[in-house]
């Protein structure tokens, strides 16, 4: 009966998104207020039904009703039940409702909040929203039922996948979709502003908060993933350029563009190419990011639900709002007109020189993660592309995206003022100093370690000449730029610095990395919820004096049959410590193998400020008392 009333509830949300696509609009095109006023209400009506939807399927699992093909498949009775509401979005099925349920909150908070927009605006983007929402009703009904029901039901499920059963499952995937179907919104605001023949200031003010929205979350996303990569499949790291998770970067980069193309549309009313264009390809990035994950093209360490014959579906998808959109800019675009002009050494080159960098560093990471597929579609073979191609071609537009960062803070519209460039002088020999002796301190000398360390020590203090006059929007651009810094400063040290060893030990071995003994005390065997697990007792010293206590696990789940290794981790700011326990070779000892990782921290941390940033911008954007109304009328483009 439940399962049943979720479908209905989908079948419903379907109904009205269909109205939600055709009504606005009709009543736009035939200047039928009433029509309009409609989008509002039916955009709630189809969240609400959604999340009835996402809701029956959250109880079908917690009450393990295993007649319920999805549930059999990701559950078992004995799995704890936090673990039981993360499944949900833990397969194929599930995780392409969440997606749309994801997309139904974005878009009631998109009619909460008409008000401050343009009305015939505003209800332009939900019909977009509404329609997208048809796409994918339609597809999760026809090719993705997550209610499918199974005769006879099986007595218990088959269980979660282990490398989901862990609290970042709970919140790294819903922060993503979040994040992914963020840009919709501005996708939508981009069709909204072609349809109109608009795309001015008072368009960006509308949009911009959207995408900074979106990118908070895709951010925070990013940052939990890599957290759990970390510490959850045992191999040290906490970026492998695998396919999902460039999949996850590539909009986070075309976003971080399009936030900056907005600033300029919104402050200045030109680059509203750049924002039409980068609206269209974010949400088309994150689209991509669905095929990815979802269809089994690729191969990935972590594509868990992957299904090729619906990946054609969502690659059908996909196309058709690319195509439709390029169609439509194509047709469109050459109703702007708005022309500004601005020095080499302005904020406007700065910000449009920031974009083709990270233009560029998306191009290499699509190219990169594509380029295999490709190769084998037009029969030359299987080819890999790995961390080498990345690092190679990824890094040194990023060293040149950290050098604009720096001179960004100090910059002026249309010109820079001539007495910046003395502040410039002083600031990159400070730089160059801090960051070049903060190099020579380390026991081994590499160039790239202190270029990265100079450019990041020269995006945090530019961006400090801020605090002199400190607002809540600064605040913002502060924490979110000395964030990325932090992040490259740990990135690079623990890339260069990081040490490993691989042993053997049992009860009563010891072995040495980095000036730490490692003591092997003793093994425990636990028992699980639904596992049973190997527990080493590893003591750690340091000239003599006990620093910390490691106790990594290997696990052994029953009904999957699956081995999974938990790290012991001991932290600080500075470094990690990080054993990994591995095939039990003899009676006594298994494999093991010790990581120290220093400033590793610091890539999280970097990421938080990010984020943090990112919530000071929103939410002065969120208070700012601007009358938006009027403010395309007044922001003239000066020429």
């Amino acid at each position: 009966m439940i399962p049943d009333l979720g479908l209905l509830s989908l079948s419903g949300a379907l109904a009205l998104a269909i109205l939600l696509s055709i009504v606005p609009l009709a009543g736009i095109y035939c200047r039928r207020a009433l029509l309009i006023r409609y989008a509002a209400p039916l955009s709630y009506g189809v969240c609400l039904l959604i999340t009835l939807s996402i809701s029956f399927l959250g109880y079908s699992f917690a009450t393990d009703d295993f007649s319920v093909m999805y549930v059999a498949q990701h559950s078992n009775s004995q799995l704890p039940l936090f673990f039981k509401v993360a499944a949900v979005w833990g397969g194929h099925e599930g995780s392409m409702l969440f997606w749309l349920f994801s997309l139904s909150i974005w878009t009631a908070l998109v009619a909460a909040l008409r008000s401050r927009m343009d009305r015939q605006i505003n209800s332009t983007v939900l019909a977009i929203l509404g329609l997208i929402m048809v796409g994918f009703c339609l597809f999760i009904l026809l090719y993705s039922n997550p209610f499918e029901r199974v005769f006879p039901a099986p007595m218990e499920g088959r269980d979660l996948n282990p490398m989901l059963q862990d609290i970042g499952l709970i919140f790294h995937p819903p922060l993503l979709y979040l994040g992914y179907v963020g840009f919709a919104v501005n996708f939508a605001f981009a069709i909204a502003a072609l349809l109109s023949g608009r795309m001015d200031a008072a368009v960006a003010y509308w949009s911009r908060p959207w995408a900074l929205a979106a990118w908070i979350c895709l951010t925070a996303g990013i940052i939990l993933g890599s957290w759990w990569a970390y510490y959850e499949l045992g191999w040290g790291g906490w970026w492998f350029w695998d396919p999902v998770e460039n999949a996850s970067l590539m909009p986070w980069l075309s976003g971080t563009a399009l936030l900056h193309a907005l600033i300029v549309t919104e402050q200045r009313g030109t680059f509203s190419y750049w924002s039409l264009l980068l609206s269209i390809f974010t949400f088309a990035l994150s689209l991509l990011g669905t095929f990815i994950v979802r269809s089994g093209v690729l191969t990935s360490v972590h594509a868990f639900a992957v299904d090729p014959d619906r990946g054609i579906m969502l690659l059908l998808l996909l196309g058709v709002a690319i195509v439709g959109a390029l169609t439509l800019f194509a047709l469109r675009a050459n109703t702007q007109s708005a022309v500004a002009r601005f020095s080499l050494f302005s904020r406007e080159a700065l910000l449009l020189m920031a974009n083709v960098l990270l233009s560029v560093a998306t191009l290499i990471v699509l190219i990169g993660t594509f380029y295999p597929m490709l190769f084998t579609a037009l029969g030359l073979g299987s080819i890999s592309v790995g961390a080498p191609y990345f690092n190679s071609t990824f890094v040194p537009p990023v060293l040149l995206i950290l050098m604009v960062m720096g001179l960004s803070p100090l910059s002026r519209w249309k010109s820079m003022a001539s007495g910046q460039i003395k502040w410039l002088a002083a600031l990159a020999l400070l730089a160059l100093i801090a960051g070049g002796t903060a190099a020579l301190m380390f026991e081994r000398f590499y160039p790239m370690v202190a270029v990265a360390l100079v450019l990041s020590v020269w995006v945090i203090v530019s961006n400090l000449t801020f605090v002199r006059h400190l607002s809540l929007r600064r605040l913002g651009v502060l924490l979110a730029h000395c964030g990325v810094a932090v992040t490259a400063i740990g990135i690079t040290l623990s890339s260069y610095y990081s040490t490993e060893t691989g042993v053997k030990m049992g009860p009563g071995s010891e072995s040495t990395l980095s000036g730490y003994q490692f003591h092997y005390d003793e093994t425990r065997l636990l028992i699980g919820p639904n596992y049973t697990a190997e527990q080493a007792v590893i003591r750690v010293t340091r000239e003599g004096k006990e620093v910390t206590l490691l106790m990594p696990e290997r696990r052994h789940y029953t009904v999957r049959t699956m081995l999974m290794s938990e790290p012991g981790i001991s932290w600080n700011l500075l470094a990690d410590l990080y054993v990994v326990m591995g095939e039990k070779v003899d009676k006594q000892n298994y494999a093991l193998r010790f990581h120290y990782k220093p400033f590793i921290r610091w890539v999280w941390g970097g990421g938080l400020l990010m984020v943090l940033g990112g919530g000071c911008s929103l939410w002065s954007k969120r208070s700012s008392k601007k009358n938006n109304a009027g403010m395309c009328q007044h922001n003239e483009v000066t020429s």
